[in-house]
């Protein structure tokens, strides 16, 4: 068995990493959509953001009014609040769907796809945690793989992404460096992944190099016995 983080900023690629690792054999869940379900009407979490942001946050419909509460998030200084919500949540349900996985596999490799690895350690350090399942987080992960990416590469890509002109491309442009900004470098990440995939936008290239990556994944997972992974 073996538990995987994959990770990269906004616009690296790492969804599309993910992918391909779904591709050749590995189990794969990806934190965004964890995230997105739990934020729904109904849901603890959905619950818990109108209760501190405020029913404004909602939308006519009943749903959250995801720009209106990423403005709150980024620009309103209230990032570290939404993330104390959700973040617990979504590592727990990760916790589940791993355990899940291997007790139908021992032999799988779970891989979790997820932005913000380094980064909810870190944030959860500097509030002085040291135990909890955030500050905990990294070290729950047997490996964990980092995509880069130049940076005006990320925000071309998300931008692309909306597939919006003028203005409002501007804003998107605006919103992406925002977001990179409260994520830690690329150079600093490598440094303590275990593997390193750079997308610099040839599919062909970042094919080759999950292929390899899945190669040595895969024997690794036969390696670690259960009572061994996460030590």
């Amino acid at each position: 068995m073996l538990r995987v983080g994959l990770t990269g900023g906004l616009g690296s690629g790492k969804s599309t990493a993910g992918s391909m690792l779904r591709e050749l054999g590995a189990e794969v869940i990806e934190a965004d959509e964890l995230g997105r379900a739990m934020m729904e009407p109904g849901q603890p979490v959905y619950a818990e953001i109108l209760r501190t942001f405020g029913p404004e946050v909602a939308g006519g419909d009943g749903r959250l009014n995801r720009a209106r509460l990423a403005e709150l998030a980024f620009r309103g200084g209230r990032l570290d609040e939404l993330k104390a919500i959700v973040h617990p949540a979504v590592i727990e349900a990760q916790r589940r769907w791993m355990n899940e996985v291997f007790r139908r596999d021992p032999a799988a490799v779970a891989v979790v796809v997820s932005a913000l690895i380094f980064e909810v350690e870190r944030d959860a350090r500097a509030r002085g945690e040291r135990e909890s399942i955030l500050a905990d987080w990294r070290r729950r992960m047997d490996r964990v793989t980092l995509v880069t990416a130049p940076d005006e590469v990320k925000i071309a890509r998300y931008v692309g992404r909306l597939g919006l002109t003028g203005a409002e491309r501007e804003a998107a442009e605006a919103d992406a460096r925002s977001r990179l900004a409260h994520q830690i470098p690329d150079d600093l990440k490598a440094a303590r992944a275990d593997f390193v995939l750079e997308n610099t936008g040839n599919l062909d290239n970042l094919r080759s190099q999950v292929e390899e990556l899945w190669q040595r994944l895969s024997a690794e997972s036969n390696k670690v016995p259960k009572d061994e992974s996460l030590k």
